[in-house]
């Protein structure tokens, strides 16, 4: 898919996929702040008719209290982002890699320790999802 995304593509139910995702974000830390509905969202503002498609803004609060104790303006790069979208080979689950997003930042040690943490955190969760088959 792209350099700066972990993905799974798995049989499940675009709602079943994502309760899934959920709890496994929560068994590593983390909880969903945002959601944002875009396929709802076209529809209502600009009549488009598109597949499911969820955007979970999830944040694992001690890691994200490190990173702003390290650089306040990290928050412009928080939440990571999880989509949950619905295609004809299955729903995909796609999970921003924090190395990436934090690299925006600058390279520094403290920093690259959190995200390398948060991609660990993120990627065990995204693995509970079974993939196609």
């Amino acid at each position: 898919m792209s350099d700066y995304a972990m993905t799974r593509t798995t049989d499940l139910g675009m709602d079943d996929a994502e309760a899934q995702i959920r709890a496994a974000l929560v068994d590593e830390g983390f909880g969903v702040l945002t959601e944002i509905d875009i396929a709802a969202t076209l529809k209502a503002k600009l009549d488009i008719d598109r597949s499911p498609y969820k955007i979970l803004g999830a944040c694992n609060p001690v890691l994200a209290n490190q990173a702003l104790d390290h650089d306040a303006a990290i928050g412009l790069l928080l939440p990571c982002n999880v989509t949950v979208t619905e295609t004809e080979d299955g729903t995909v689950v796609s999970i921003v890699d924090p190395r990436m997003m934090l690299g925006i930042a600058g390279s520094s040690a403290p920093m690259e320790e959190l995200a390398t943490e948060a991609r660990i955190r993120l990627e065990r969760a995204l693995h509970t999802l079974p993939t196609q088959g």
